[in-house]
């Protein structure tokens, strides 16, 4: 089923499409999408959002890792290196603390009809994705490419199967959650 979606462009556009919304949804009904509760996250107040988060690594990293062993899916990582990192850690870094929002919270918001998300928000994405865009010849033949270590995963570095990795991952994740909640942070 899932080869023969890879040929077909506009299912793949509406399965991305209605992906969206539902993770739209479920940010808004988690609470990440209130600027109140992502400010509060950066200040080590409220854990909401680093719940959200962990949460959604650990479903999507064993869903990943299931389709993978059951053959319905391949994986293709793409080439990393330290300086792309910085870079986009930096861009990332300077929206999120500025405005309160990631690219996935902005979009909830401005689903429920924040006017700054809208404004700042998406303003913020186009104005960096053009400047980037302006001068990422410069940054590819300077920064870029800097400490680059390829398309290699952890389970790779290691010479390990994937489950090797996915599982302790996942339960170190799944602990740290129950003990977030425990504490109630």
């Amino acid at each position: 089923m899932l080869k023969s979606l890879h040929s077909k462009k506009n299912a793949q556009l509406l399965l991305g499409l209605l992906a969206g919304i539902v993770f739209g949804f479920l940010l808004q009904k988690g609470g990440a999408t209130q600027y109140d509760v992502i400010i509060g996250q950066l200040l080590f107040e409220d854990f909401t959002v680093l719940k959200i988060m962990l949460s959604a690594v650990v479903v999507g990293m064993i869903g990943v890792h299931l389709m993978r062993s059951f053959g319905l899916v391949q994986l293709h990582p793409k080439p990393g290196s330290w300086g792309s990192i910085l870079i986009g850690g930096l861009l990332f870094g300077c929206g999120f603390a500025t405005l309160g929002y990631c690219p996935g919270t902005v979009a909830g918001a401005v689903g429920n009809g924040y006017i700054d998300a809208l404004i700042g928000g998406v303003g913020g994405i186009l104005l960096g994705a053009w400047l980037f865009a302006l001068l990422y010849p410069r940054l590819q033949a300077t920064i870029l490419n800097k400490g680059n270590f390829g398309d290699i995963t952890l389970p790779q570095l290691l010479k390990v199967n994937a489950w090797y990795v996915v599982v302790p991952a996942a339960a170190v994740i799944i602990g740290l959650l129950v003990l977030l909640e425990w504490s109630g942070l």
